[in-house]
């Protein structure tokens, strides 16, 4: 047999070979192998390598990190891993950078959209994170970091898609699903051809992985049959093209919602921007309580022609996030204080309440299908003259002098700030802040 071995002189490519079987050296005769042998120790260079850390936690308990950015350093850090923790227990170190949330490359998203990428995923979260020492080599190197998170993965990961579908009168929910052999809770799609699934996003092929909330792994063949027919005329499924399962699988990452593409979602979550006019935004807000016993801030009584009509709201939408912030801790007073301070322009994520009645039975977050209804330059021209627009320097000068209201949760090494003041000088400020802190 012979082995190759590709070589770079001065005068180009040259190919060495040489030959693998058994030889013997005579002193006077030379080495009996017609051919020159050349040996090259490789030089041995570590390359990155990221390391996939697959997080679950119980309902009411934390994961146990901080995702921080800090001051001269590259990257979303990891900080202040509890011990004993879920992310201790899944791998995560203190000192690793996140390349990936949920499949999805994050290193150069805004620090404020991977925290809600963490939040919004729920009990199950999966993360791609390099060494810290490695990350700053691959970066003093120029190496492509989103290519290493796709390298180190061996396959392009297509992601899942969660399709909703909904009973035709004639050909019914047009899905069928069949045991994959020889292994327990792996089922094939079959469609009926131009029918309800395949109308979903559904594809012939597919692999089940989740329904109506609830994972199939641990189910037979006759228990999906009857959680089928207690759907009714509609069901949610998670579904995935078998060669990306089997990638998922090799590689031990889990399929989760949070990663889906969604198909004929029958509801969700818009984000509204709003510019007030003279009289406020022209809306109510009220805290009222469902028959299942949820509170929720229900937006009602818009005015005719108000911004609140202008950038989209319908009567009696729930409300989300003000300014992307989660108001379900928050009272009706805190509420309405943001809105305040938020000034002449205030964003809002809402949904119906149907809407949220949809995902709360799917155990999932309706932020994580959210749509944006980006009307802020219509409703600009609509509220403001050409006359009445102010300058540019006139805007940054209000928002440089608008007080703030900020909210701040606790976390085992304080609030992350220190309260000083200059002695005889009037004010107390804040100093040393934790820059870019999340703890999740």
């Amino acid at each position: 047999m012979r082995k190759k071995h590709n070589m770079r002189s001065s005068s180009g490519l040259v190919e060495v070979i040489s030959l693998t079987e058994k030889f013997t050296f005579n002193p006077k005769e030379g080495i009996d192998n017609p051919v020159m042998v050349i040996t090259e120790e490789a030089d041995s260079v570590s390359s990155p390598s990221p390391r996939l850390c697959v997080l679950k936690r119980e309902e009411g308990e934390i994961y146990g990190f901080h995702l921080r950015i800090e001051g001269g350093r590259e990257g979303h850090i990891i900080r202040n891993v509890v011990s004993g923790g879920v992310a201790e227990r899944s791998g995560l170190r203190d000192g690793d950078r996140l390349l990936e949330v949920n499949n999805c490359y994050v290193d150069d998203v805004p620090h404020p959209e991977v925290a809600a990428k963490i939040r919004l995923s729920g009990n199950q979260l999966c993360l791609s994170v390099l060494d810290g020492e490695e990350y700053e080599q691959a970066l003093s190197q120029g190496q492509d970091l989103r290519g290493l998170a796709r390298t180190h993965k061996g396959e392009t990961f297509k992601p899942p898609r969660l399709c909703h579908i909904k009973r035709d009168p004639v050909s019914g929910l047009g899905i069928n699903f069949t045991p994959v052999e020889g292994e327990k809770g792996r089922f094939s799609v079959s469609l009926v051809a131009g029918g309800a699934a395949a109308k979903a996003g559904v594809f012939k092929g597919d692999r089940l992985v989740w329904m109506n909330g609830a994972a199939v792994s641990d189910l037979s063949h006759a228990a999906l049959n009857r959680m089928m027919k207690k759907c009714g005329d509609r069901i949610t499924i998670l579904v995935i093209d078998s060669e990306s399962e089997t990638c998922y699988l090799q590689q031990r990452v889990p399929i989760l919602p949070s990663m889906a593409v969604p198909h004929n979602l029958p509801y969700k979550a818009r984000k509204l921007h709003l510019v007030s006019g003279s009289e406020g935004y022209g809306f109510l807000l009220r805290l009222e309580k469902a028959a299942s016993g949820r509170t929720s801030h229900v937006l009602c009584e818009m005015d005719d022609g108000s911004p609140a009509q202008r950038a989209g709201m319908k009567d009696r939408e729930v409300l989300l996030e003000v300014n992307g912030e989660l108001v379900e801790s928050l009272n009706h007073q805190e509420i309405v204080d943001r809105m305040r301070l938020s000034g002449q322009k205030v964003s809002i994520t809402t949904i119906t309440p149907q809407g949220l009645d949809f995902y709360s039975k799917l155990g999932l977050s309706p932020l994580l299908f959210c749509e944006d209804d980006s009307v802020e330059r219509e409703t600009e021209k609509m509220t403001l003259s050409p006359a009445e627009e102010p300058s540019p320097q006139k805007e940054e000068m209000d928002a440089t002098c608008m007080p703030r209201l900020c909210t701040i949760q606790k976390g085992p090494l304080g609030f992350g700030f220190n309260l000083d003041c200059v002695p005889q000088s009037p004010g107390t400020f804040i100093s040393q802040v934790a820059y870019g802190e999340f703890w999740a």
